[in-house]
């Protein structure tokens, strides 16, 4: 069924496809009867052990939705009944952004895979706590007391954190400690993005000591808080071994608390897809299953440098339970899907979980 409609709705632009998509989906789930329906194909029994674990969060399934699919937590409600275990909104930046020009996001489909260029457009760190705000008191006035107390029946949400296009390098740290303080009442823990292609000069963050003012200063905001949130940092699979390295070495010695590898590409080699379209397209980060491979080499690189004392979400390349198997048996804690969910459609979760 998913194939048919998936063919229909690839003939038009992936960006308005994507918003036509999730606000039908969050009007069909404004009808009770339906939003049931709709969770009780789609969403895997909760796993019965705390088998999936960051830091003291218990997650009810390993899969979760990457971020940049819902940018401004606007259909946390709706992904929910899709059943994942956890959603990661953002990336969030201070001010309100519009992203790059469209068109600024492309599918490749002889090779499953997507090229997105869309550079942090998002509503700004206050819009979003306050949509989070608004959905945490939906789910407090649902849920029964004991429910809210056992992870188990939890969707557990991340904070992806960014900088805006307009702030310097030097003084990106303050970005990072904006949107750190705006959201920390609101989501479970942060991941720290310091690798998207599609903002000039963002990559330089992850040089060490840029990255060391970032992560250290938002380390000692978490330990004034009342309930600290894990941090974590999602890094590029472009980076070479030694700059790896450099991230493991900072990550255990200020006792980071996970790593997501990875985030996109701007490698196009082993491409199906005519060079000329390519071309075309231009410039962006590159998503789906030619990243596979090298995420999976990835997390299994730092699973082994780390003697497994740093949890790792595996997020690239993931389309099946075969997948996600693979990147768990590597040294991953947990998995997300991004262009997976797209090709594969909204079965994509269960399908998964019933392999693991």
């Amino acid at each position: 069924m998913y194939r048919l409609l998936r063919s229909f709705l690839f003939l038009f632009d992936p960006e308005k496809v994507h918003y036509f998509s999730m606000n039908a989906l969050k009007l069909i789930c404004k009808i009770g009867f339906l939003k049931k329906l709709i969770a009780k194909k789609f969403t895997p029994p909760p796993f019965t052990s705390n088998r999936f674990k960051l830091g003291n969060i218990s997650f009810k399934n390993p899969v979760g939705l990457g971020a940049g699919f819902d940018k401004n937590a606007l259909y946390l409600n709706e992904l929910e009944a899709l059943g994942f275990g956890f959603i990661e909104i953002g990336t969030v930046t201070p001010l309100p952004q519009p992203g790059n020009d469209k068109l600024r996001l492309f599918r490749l489909q002889r090779d499953k895979a997507m090229i997105n260029r869309m550079g942090f457009n998002n509503d700004g760190v206050e819009a979003v706590a306050q949509n989070l705000k608004s959905w945490r008191l939906k789910v407090d006035s649902r849920l029964s007391n004991n429910q809210l107390s056992n992870g188990n029946h939890k969707l557990v949400i991340g904070g992806n954190i960014g900088k805006n296009k307009i702030t310097p390098n030097e003084d990106a740290w303050k970005d990072y400690e904006i949107c750190f303080t705006a959201l920390h009442d609101y989501v479970d823990y942060f991941v720290v993005n310091v690798s998207s292609p599609n903002t000039l000069g963002l990559r330089e963050l992850q040089e060490k000591d840029a990255l060391s003012k970032i992560l250290q200063n938002l380390q000692q905001l978490n330990r004034t808080k009342e309930n600290p949130k894990p941090i974590l940092l999602k890094i590029s699979p472009d980076l070479t071994i030694s700059q790896i390295d450099d991230v493991i070495e900072l990550a255990l010695e200020i006792k980071l608390e996970g790593l997501v590898a990875a985030n996109t590409t701007i490698d196009r080699s082993a491409l199906f897809t005519n060079k000329a379209i390519l071309n075309e397209i231009g410039a962006g980060g590159l998503s789906g299953l030619p990243l596979k491979q090298r995420c999976i080499e990835l997390v299994n690189y730092l699973y082994y440098k780390t003697n497994g004392q740093i949890p790792i979400i595996a997020s690239g390349g993931i389309f099946t339970g075969a997948d996600a198997k693979e990147n768990i048996q590597a040294g991953a804690s947990l998995v997300q899907v991004w262009t997976g969910f797209i090709y594969e459609g909204p079965a994509i979760v269960t399908n998964i979980c019933k392999a693991l």
